[in-house]
């Protein structure tokens, strides 16, 4: 655990300075665009934070090689390698989005490419799905499920990238729970060794999260544009595949588990979806709200779900931390139940799912409370012709 502490602390200090860096150099040689219609923010700010952040993420690989206690992620360096590739590809791919707005056909070209070269050259994919057994067709059809599922995971990290230190914060939260899951999930499997893949990347992300945040907190002095969202996007999908190799196909298997007990065994697989719960809800409504309208997917809109906030009277600030609030709620509540069946209290899912309950009732009376009270001014304010 202190091989991860420190880990997570020199990715933080080394985002930071190089986040610093950045913004000067951005500053300094004008290196940010014109602000466009659906942009809440109203002077021009440098959007290249996710170049430090991928900075901090190479640092941290490095000096992870020269740990010990993180050889087994290093036995085999090429998916290493690859994953780093990947995520090069991705953040210049960004920077020039960011700079030059390209066409959506290139951008989803090129994360197709960077979920190639994880899929191929890293070796990471859906081979198996925990559900009695169950695996994933041929390997050609694992292949297109794993490219598929990365690419998904990096639009809806990137499409709830508007606010200061929105996306900066949820995915600090959402790695920090992996973390805690993954960690947990292989000290329960008998592993010799608690350093994994799927940690490392947890913690790397968080550090590069939290080193990024001073300078994207309201009001931002630098954003992390589409290079750090995709990135994040792309390792947290990463993170997810590669802790699926530490859950045994048979391990949902209900003869084994019980009828009863069956939900604490799906609990590991839903586990890393809900912690991206937010973003692929948003995905979803803009992708089909586009398609609806006859447009593409990916065209921009000023509909999104911290759109949506503003517009029922949450400040930027406000609204940034009820986000903060849905993706912890929702995310301990599920961790708290998988902890009670690896500690054997089946019966005391309650602890979970009462967080739950009464975490999302607290989430949903907060971010109602503007849209009533926005009701209530307009009702108690006189009408045009009034006297």
């Amino acid at each position: 655990m202190k091989q991860y502490l420190l880990i997570t602390i020199i990715t933080a200090l080394v985002t930071l300075f190089f986040s610093w860096a950045v913004w000067r150099l951005s500053l300094r040689y004008k290196l940010y665009p014109a602000i466009r219609e659906r942009d809440v923010h109203k002077t021009p700010t440098p959007r290249l934070g996710g170049v430090a952040m991928f900075l901090g993420v190479v640092v941290a690989f490095a000096v992870s090689s020269q740990q010990p206690f993180f050889s087994i992620v290093w036995a085999h360096p090429q998916q290493v390698l690859a994953i780093l590739a990947a995520t090069l590809v991705i953040v210049l791919i960004g920077v020039a989005d960011d700079l030059w707005d390209l066409d959506w056909m290139i951008k989803l070209g090129a994360q197709f490419l960077a979920a190639g070269i994880i899929v191929w050259f890293g070796e990471l994919q859906i081979s198996s799905l925990p559900i009695g057994g169950m695996t994933v067709g041929s390997s050609w059809m694992s292949l297109i499920l794993t490219m598929f599922a990365i690419v998904v995971v990096m639009n809806a990290v990137n499409f709830i990238d508007g606010l200061d230190g929105l996306v900066a914060g949820v995915c600090l939260i959402a790695n920090g729970i992996f973390f805690a899951y993954s960690y947990i999930l292989v000290r329960d499997t008998g592993a010799s060794t608690y350093f994994n893949l799927a940690s490392l990347i947890a913690v790397v992300l968080v550090g590069a999260c939290l080193g990024f945040l001073p300078l994207n907190w309201s009001p931002a002095k630098m954003f992390m544009g589409d290079s750090g969202a995709l990135m994040l996007g792309l390792l947290m999908a990463t993170s997810a595949i590669a802790i699926t190799g530490q859950i045994e196909p048979a391990m949902l298997d209900p003869d084994q588990f019980g009828r009863s007990q069956l939900l604490g065994a799906f609990i590991p697989i839903l586990l890393p979806i809900v912690v991206v719960l937010l973003p692929l809800l948003d995905f979803g409504l803009a992708v089909i709200r586009r398609v609806r309208a006859g447009k593409s997917p990916f065209s921009p809109d000023r509909k999104h779900l911290h759109h949506r906030m503003l517009d029922m009277g949450h400040s930027d600030r406000d609204a940034v931390l009820i986000f903060y609030a849905w993706t912890s709620i929702v995310g301990i509540a599920v961790l708290l139940m998988y902890i009670a069946t690896k500690l054997d209290w089946y019966g005391e899912y309650w602890i979970g799912v009462a967080f739950g309950v009464v975490g999302i009732a607290a989430c949903l009376v907060v971010t109602l409370l503007p849209a009533r009270r926005s009701n209530a001014i307009t009702r108690l304010e006189p009408t045009k012709d009034a006297p």
